[in-house]
């Protein structure tokens, strides 16, 4: 549809309910459609970029986002007070919020995301497991549901074998997940995981799943929209990541194979449809060292991580999402979506990495942007703009593009290299550290990389740098190009040792 069709049109203005980069990137989607936007703001966000950029803006209380961004009256008010026909919710504060969702289809107000049932359903993780096991995605072994008590945990821990792991049925983001490799840590991980998920989702409900060694946490984006029509634009890989928060996302996975990504792909797609899904959502899986797969989670909006799909597919996915919920028909051939590019993104944040990566809030006194060919940065931070200390620290996102991951990377440290930020702390030079280490640049990593790998060196001590060697690109990256023999080459590795490192992981 054409963005003068406006007859056509379920609403023409949205209230973007968010804030930070994702309110900005939401607003120029939003342009692109011909669409009018209101942005909200706390007392704290008043001199932010997306406030000055959308075409009304309302503010909704106090910085403490119980009292703004996570206050549905407010929200719902300031929609109606400027007559938008549309909430388009983001990422975390009220993005994946059943009752929310409920609350704007009762006020006459279009939810840009899923349904309310099916963010309810898939949002409580036990359900969403049954859902995909009856549609034939592959699980990990677990619960049937949630563990009563201590005592049903420790039995059914003895049944699935050490070690397991116990997870928040309403959890996210890490709260309420804890590995126990004995009877001894499932005793005293079962109680500290039910009580920070109390405090955490005011929820205090465990489930238990075999915990799968050594895994690749690779993500699936897909679409689907009100006519029956479900794609998926591939994987995601966002192993490395530091206590369950992903860092550093990229596409095409290193260790994807074309036959792994058809299958994941056709089962992520298989399990939305039996649900009728509507719009952008990402099923989640862990990947073992044998490539066998297992659901994890779905998220039920655009992910933070969204844009190394947009830059490898060339597709707009907030613009997408908008579209089904206008009730448009999303017409892609699944075949075409194939990566033009090999695209990787990290998340600089106000943290200092020295110091346990405490989150370092204040006013940016001097900042450059790094810039040129492939290279894209997603962000709401300006030079004097003061990061708060209200919400979470994220500067910008980091993102670029090539032909090949060896180039990709190679863009990347250089882009890494031009990113000053003066005045706040930054991960900067902790991501140009995973940038050069030769096992990332190798491809050869998992969700414990910062762990096993990538430890702290003592004073004096030089770390191991992995130089690159580019090799001139082919006119474009399929897939299966892209693939770990592809990558242990490149590093200076065989095909033999680079099964054999595999083996022994």
């Amino acid at each position: 549809m054409l963005p003068n069709d406006e007859e056509m049109r379920l609403f023409d203005k949205v209230l973007v309910a968010n804030r930070g980069e994702i309110a900005l990137r939401v607003i120029r989607a939003c342009k692109v459609l011909g669409l009018k936007t209101v942005a909200v703001y706390s007392e704290a966000d008043r001199d932010s970029l997306h406030v000055r950029f959308a075409d009304e803006d309302v503010c909704i209380g106090p910085p403490a986002a119980g009292k703004s961004y996570l206050d549905m009256k407010r929200i719902i008010a300031a929609a109606e007070v400027t007559n938008a026909g549309a909430i388009h919710p983001g990422y975390g504060f009220l993005a994946e919020n059943a009752d929310f969702a409920e609350v704007c289809e009762s006020c006459g107000l279009t939810f840009i995301g899923p349904t309310p049932e099916q963010i309810r359903d898939l949002g409580d993780k036990v359900k969403a497991k049954e859902i995909m096991k009856k549609a034939g995605v592959p699980v990990i072994p677990g619960s049937e549901g949630v563990v009563p008590n201590f005592e049903t945990a420790a039995r059914l821990a003895d049944d699935i074998g050490y070690p397991v792991m116990l997870k928040a049925v309403a959890g996210g983001g890490g709260k309420g997940m804890r590995m126990c490799r004995n009877m001894a840590e499932l005793e005293r991980n079962w109680y500290v995981a039910s009580t920070e998920a109390a405090n955490s989702f005011s929820n205090p409900d465990l489930y238990m799943e075999k915990l799968v060694l050594n895994p690749h946490h690779v993500e699936i984006q897909l679409i689907g929209d009100t006519h029956g029509n479900y794609y998926h634009f591939g994987e995601r890989d966002c192993s490395i990541q530091r206590r369950h928060q992903k860092l550093i996302e990229e596409t095409p996975s290193p260790l994807m194979t074309p036959e792994l990504r058809q299958k994941m792909g056709e089962a992520a797609v298989k399990g939305a449809r039996d649900v009728n899904y509507r719009g952008v959502g990402t099923i989640e899986f862990l990947v073992d060292e044998e490539l066998n797969y297992y659901f994890m989670e779905m998220n039920t909006r655009i992910q933070v991580e969204h844009p190394i799909t947009e830059e490898a597919l060339e597709v707009d996915l907030v613009k997408d999402q908008i579209r089904v919920a206008m009730g448009e028909r999303i017409e892609y051939k699944q075949e075409e979506l194939v990566h033009k590019w090999a695209s990787i993104e990290c998340r600089i944040n106000a943290e200092d990495p020295d110091k346990d990566f405490r989150p370092g809030p204040g006013t940016i006194t001097g900042l450059h942007i790094p810039g040129g060919p492939g290279v894209r940065v997603d962000r709401a931070v300006y030079t004097k703009y003061t990061i708060p200390p209200f919400y979470d620290s994220l500067i910008a996102k980091l993102i670029v593009r090539a032909r090949t991951r060896e180039e990709a990377i190679m863009r990347m440290r250089n882009a890494l290299s031009e990113f000053v930020v003066e005045g706040v702390p930054t991960t900067v030079s902790f991501h140009e550290r995973i940038f050069t280490h030769p096992d990332f640049v190798a491809g050869n990593y998992d969700i414990n990389f910062l762990e096993s790998k990538f430890k702290k060196l003592p004073a004096g001590e030089e770390e191991p740098r992995a130089e690159l060697t580019l090799k001139r690109p082919a006119e474009k990256v399929e897939p299966e190009t892209v693939t770990r023999p592809e990558v242990a080459k490149a590093a200076g590795t065989s095909d033999q040792e680079e099964a054999t490192t595999r083996t022994e992981k």
